[in-house]
C-alpha cells in the first residue's frame, strides 16, 4: 500500500481525471459478451484492438474475461484468468495507458495486477468477494465500485438503494486500506435495474456525483438503448444512443465513460469539455 503522503495512484495513472471526461475502452476477451463476444479471444486480435482503442484516444483499457450480460453463465476463476492473463502480460508493456481488470474475483484481481493491470473494476462493488479490496490495496491499485443487485425491484427508490450500496462498499474499501482518492463510483447502468430505473439513475446522476468521488458511466451498446431504437437493432447499431447517453452523463458530472467506440466518443466529449470550460 502506498504511504499516505504520496499522491493517489488514481491521479498518477489518470492525470487528466477531472480536467476532461476520460474514455475507457472496452476489451472483452470472452466468447459470449453481448456485443463483441468472440471477436478478441485471439491474442493477436486482442492486441490489435487494444492498440486501436489507445490510438483513438482511450485513457485506459478495461479487460474482462467473463461476460456479465443478463443471463450470462459464470465462469471459474481459472477460466477467467486463462483468458485475460496472456493478454494483460502482452499489453502491459506495450500500452501507453493503464489497464483495468474487469473482475469481481479476488484471486483474478491479484494475478491480473501482478501481470501488469493497474486498476480493479468490480461490477459487484467489492461486495461479492470483499477480499478484492485488500488485494487492490496491497498492490496500490485504485478500484472502480459499481452498483449492482441480484434481483430487479421496480418498486424501490433506485438512488436510495445505490447510496446504501455504496456506503457498504466504501466501508469495505476503507477497512482494507484504500483511500478515498483511489475510488471511482459507477451507478451500474444495465445491471440489476428496470428500464425506468436505468433512466432514473442517469437523470439523478448528480446525487451520486455529490458523494465526492469520480463517477464512471457505461451505457455503450446496452439493451436499454435497444428499447429506444428499432426492435431489431443490433448492439453495434446503438452508437448514437450510446453517445447521447454518455454526453448527457458527462454534462451531469460523470468523469469517465466506458465505451466500445472510442473515437466518436472522444470527439463528442471534446465538445462537452469545451462548453463546460475545461481545457482542450
Amino acid at each position: 500500500m502506498p504511504p499516505a503522503d504520496l499522491p493517489a495512484p488514481l491521479t498518477t495513472l489518470l492525470p487528466d481525471l477531472g480536467r476532461r471526461v476520460l474514455v475507457m475502452g472496452i476489451l472483452n476477451v470472452t466468447p459470449d459478451s453481448f456485443s463483441d463476444g468472440g471477436r478478441f479471444t485471439n491474442r493477436d486480435a486482442a492486441r490489435d484492438q487494444a492498440e486501436a482503442l489507445v490510438a483513438e484516444g482511450a485513457a485506459l483499457v478495461d479487460i474482462g474475461g467473463e461476460s456479465t450480460r443478463p443471463g450470462h453463465v459464470p465462469v471459474s476463476a481459472e477460466e477467467e484468468q486463462a483468458r485475460i492473463l496472456p493478454v494483460i502480460r502482452d499489453l502491459a508493456p506495450r500500452l501507453s495507458v493503464p489497464i483495468s481488470v474487469d473482475t469481481y474475483k479476488a484471486a483474478t484481481a491479484r494475478v491480473a495486477l501482478e501481470a501488469g493491470a493497474r486498476i480493479v473494476n468490480d461490477v459487484w462493488g467489492l461486495q461479492r468477494e470483499p477480499d478484492i479490496a485488500r488485494v487492490a490495496a496491497d498492490h496500490g491499485a485504485p478500484v472502480m465500485i459499481m452498483h449492482n443487485r441480484e434481483t430487479i425491484d421496480p418498486a424501490i427508490d433506485i438512488i436510495a438503494d445505490m447510496l446504501r450500496f455504496f456506503e457498504r462498499s466504501l466501508a469495505i474499501a476503507r477497512a482494507a486500506g484504500l483511500r478515498d482518492g483511489d475510488i471511482v463510483l459507477d451507478p451500474g447502468i444495465g445491471f440489476g435495474k428496470s428500464w425506468e430505473q436505468h433512466l432514473e439513475a442517469l437523470r439523478r446522476l448528480p446525487e451520486i456525483v455529490a458523494l465526492g468521488f469520480p463517477v464512471l458511466v457505461g451505457v455503450s451498446r446496452k439493451s436499454l438503448l435497444g428499447r429506444l431504437h428499432d426492435a431489431e437493432t443490433r448492439p453495434v447499431d446503438r452508437l448514437f444512443g450510446s453517445i447521447g447517453s454518455h454526453v448527457l452523463a458527462a454534462t451531469l458530472g460523470a468523469r469517465i465513460v466506458r465505451v466500445h467506440d472510442v473515437r466518436p466518443h472522444v470527439d463528442a466529449l471534446r465538445v462537452v469539455d469545451a462548453v463546460m470550460g475545461r481545457p482542450a
